[in-house]
């Protein structure tokens, strides 16, 4: 361990927040999810939508009450994803580094450190987008993401925390592939199934 050298956060750190930092399988997941919602949710609410207009009086239709509420919805979901995906910076974890670029934390990296318990913990500094408490991916501009990063192994570094400053021994780190959960379609999306046919899925008409 390096003695005498505890890493405190600045405070303009970090200084590029108008930038989406984010893995290759992050950007991935957000692509799904835009193209599942223009190309397939959306047409089918809004099929439904035009079924249940069709059927009388517009402002005592559940149906068509609740379709229109849902295409905001998607709508608003889709700005934002565009939005993020415009803004994206994706760096690559298992991209080539050397010298200090491969020693320090830096975005994409993997951490082992230890707090004053001796209790250790293994994290992945990802994009605001990937963060995923059950895999331990934290978000670069977390406390936590805030306090690891340029620390090398051997750095006490200093966490912010709610209750007090905690310190922290990095113990290693190392970049690899941060495996970031997919995107899967949500239980009960109008969206027909892949495979199955549109007129399964079509609103009777009788």
């Amino acid at each position: 361990m390096r003695k005498g050298f505890t890493r405190r956060p600045q405070g303009d750190e970090p200084a590029t927040r108008g930038k989406n930092y984010i893995t290759p399988s992050g950007l991935q997941r957000l692509q799904d999810e835009h193209r599942f919602l223009l190309t397939r949710e959306r047409p089918a609410v809004t099929k439904v939508v035009a079924w249940a207009a069709s059927n009388g009086d517009r402002s005592e239709n559940a149906d068509y009450q609740y379709g229109k509420r849902r295409l905001r919805q998607i709508d608003g979901r889709i700005r934002f994803l565009t939005k993020r995906i415009e803004a994206a910076e994706v760096v690559d974890p298992e991209s080539p580094r050397a010298g200090q670029a491969a020693a320090r934390a830096f975005f994409g990296a993997t951490v082992r450190y230890a707090n004053a318990a001796g209790t250790e913990r293994v994290v992945s500094i990802v994009g605001t987008d990937e963060v995923d408490l059950n895999r331990n991916h934290i978000s670069w501009v977390s406390p936590l993401g805030r306090a690891l990063m340029k620390s090398a192994a051997g750095d006490r570094v200093a966490l912010q925390a709610p209750r007090g400053t905690e310190y922290l021994i990095v113990l290693e780190v190392r970049y690899e592939r941060i495996s970031v959960e997919p995107f899967r379609e949500p239980l009960g999306a109008e969206a027909p199934a892949k495979g199955s046919s549109d007129d399964a899925n079509r609103p009777d008409e009788d």
